[in-house]
């Protein structure tokens, strides 16, 4: 007998992240002691969460092929740096008012700048990749090899460091982002290393999430609900307007850029590396994970029906590849968050 547990899972908007990471937190908060009553491999599940996401960019890094065309650095380049520039500006705004440490009380208890930064800074690439391959080109798929180079923590912490906020050392900078390039220097040099290494992307996924999940107390987290869905609905708007007009900018309507206004299942990590870098954002950390990790799942429910929107609005721009016209509608899409949940 079969158990479609896999499928089950990716039926929730970014389950592969979302779900372990959930059941982690019920294990921290109602068994705490489990990781230490069973030590050993069962224990360390719970607690190597930097070790599994430091394999886990190589293996991302790989999958960056150097040879992008034009057109992909382009659209890829633009998209990047607009989402980025976002990120950086709601950082530094953020970091005059809130410093490091998070809102305290109130109906904004558990915000804080590295919440924003980190919900804000990476895309959910397989969501991007799906919406693309029914509303958009084939280059404008490929666009993502350039964009996922926001993955990781150290677009995070250049921006933090911008915003005035406490500073990482260079060796801490350079280590944020080695594991990417090594990836990547691999994965050009040798295509069949590329092709290993990627296939490990999705399968790490909820097992750093898990680890991370394991190291959430629900009882003191449980406001972010309201909190998360409105920081989802914030990284939608403020991110997909100006995505939009860059989109245009690069010879599209404007539906590549609003298919990326998504957070990264990614991203809900990044607190934690930060903190561990930078114990002044420890405090952070714990709530920034939450509220990252509902906007993961705020942001996969929207961002399609955002794109589908903008699609039937704007169109498809021609594609000089093909060889007949674009069609003049896409066929709905059963569920493009689907994909790839986790990014």
């Amino acid at each position: 007998m079969q158990v479609p547990i896999k499928r089950a899972i990716e039926r929730v908007p970014g389950g592969m992240m979302v779900v372990p990471l959930l059941i982690g937190a019920l294990i921290a908060t109602f068994f705490p002691g489990t990781p230490k009553f069973f030590g050993s491999f069962t224990g360390a599940l719970f607690s190597g969460a930097l070790t599994i996401l430091a394999v886990f960019y190589v293996c991302m890094g790989a999958s960056i092929d150097f040879r992008a065309t034009p057109y992909i650095v382009k659209k890829g380049g633009t998209l990047l740096f607009t989402k980025v520039g976002i990120a950086v500006v709601l950082g530094v705004v953020a970091g005059q008012f809130l410093g490091e440490g998070p809102v305290s009380f109130g109906i904004f208890a558990g915000i804080s700048t590295l919440a924003i930064v980190a919900a804000m800074n990476d895309t959910n690439g397989g969501l991007y990749m799906a919406l693309m391959g029914q509303y958009g080109r084939p280059r404008d798929v490929g666009a993502y090899t350039i964009m996922s180079l926001e993955s990781g923590p150290f677009f995070t912490m250049l921006t933090l460091g911008v915003a005035g906020l406490s500073a990482f050392p260079w060796q801490v900078m350079m280590g944020a982002i080695l594991p990417l390039v090594v990836g990547m220097i691999i994965g050009n040099l040798d295509r069949e290393m590329r092709e290993f290494l990627s296939k490990a992307v999705p399968v790490m996924i909820p097992f750093f999430a898990f680890a991370l999940g394991a190291n959430l107390d629900l009882s003191k987290v449980w406001t972010a609900g309201l909190l998360g869905l409105a920081m989802g609905v914030g990284v939608v708007v403020i991110t997909g307007i100006p995505l939009f007009f860059a989109d245009r900018l690069t010879g599209g309507t404007g539906v590549a850029g609003v298919a990326a206004a998504s957070t990264a299942g990614n991203a809900a990590a990044v607190p934690a590396i930060v903190a561990s870098a930078n114990p002044a954002y420890a405090e952070a950390a714990t709530h920034a994970t939450v509220l990252v990790a509902a906007c993961v799942v705020v942001t996969a429910i929207l961002c399609p029906i955002a794109t589908a929107w903008t699609y039937k609005k704007f169109g498809r721009p021609a594609d000089p590849d093909a060889t007949g016209e674009a069609p003049a509608a896409a066929e709905p899409v059963a569920s493009p968050i689907q994909a790839q949940p986790g990014r």
